[in-house]
């Protein structure tokens, strides 16, 4: 069930995925990984109390130790208001709009996931990749969001089961 993107949204984003990131090729894949979770949840932090941004410490307690990773640490009100412009966007608040309207990444990825099309996922891979390739923008995101959804701290979502790690050894 997804954290803020509706379920057709969310279909789009993990079929993306598994074309940035396809399984069977020798190890895992985002869907393995748990990529479009990591995505949905990033862009949904502020549903969570304390959001969803830094986890805890010192320790994650994979290898001993508490496992502190799994504590989230509440931000402190400009951490919020930064990393709410980030991920929401200005929204037309004049209190996140000093430097002008900031277009986040929750806005982005909507716009990006609608432009490549409802039928997304029931076209075939060829058909996907060729979508994916006309927005360079939406896919160097989307990029660099599956790469941090492979290979990061498995508490933000991503790297179910530390996959991602095991595969890079």
């Amino acid at each position: 069930m997804p954290v803020w993107l509706s379920d057709p949204e969310y279909a789009i984003l993990r079929a993306a995925c598994g074309q940035m990131m396809p399984s069977g090729t020798g190890g895992p894949g985002a869907e393995e990984a748990g990529v479009a979770d990591y995505i949905d949840t990033f862009l949904g932090a502020f549903t969570f109390d304390p959001p969803r941004i830094w986890a805890g410490g010192p320790t994650s307690g994979r290898h001993g130790g508490a496992a502190g990773f799994a504590d989230f640490i509440p931000l402190s009100r400009l951490d919020e208001l930064a990393w709410r412009m980030r991920i929401e966007g200005s929204q037309g608040v004049p209190e996140r709009e000093f430097n002008g309207p900031v277009i986040g990444l929750q806005q982005r990825y909507r716009d990006g996931l609608a432009a490549l099309g409802a039928d997304f996922v029931e076209v075939d891979g060829k058909e996907q990749r060729r979508r994916l390739r006309a927005d360079d923008e939406f896919r160097e995101l989307l990029w660099e969001h599956c790469c941090e959804g492979m290979y990061g701290a498995p508490e933000y979502g991503g790297n179910r089961d530390g996959i991602g790690w095991s595969y890079i050894g």
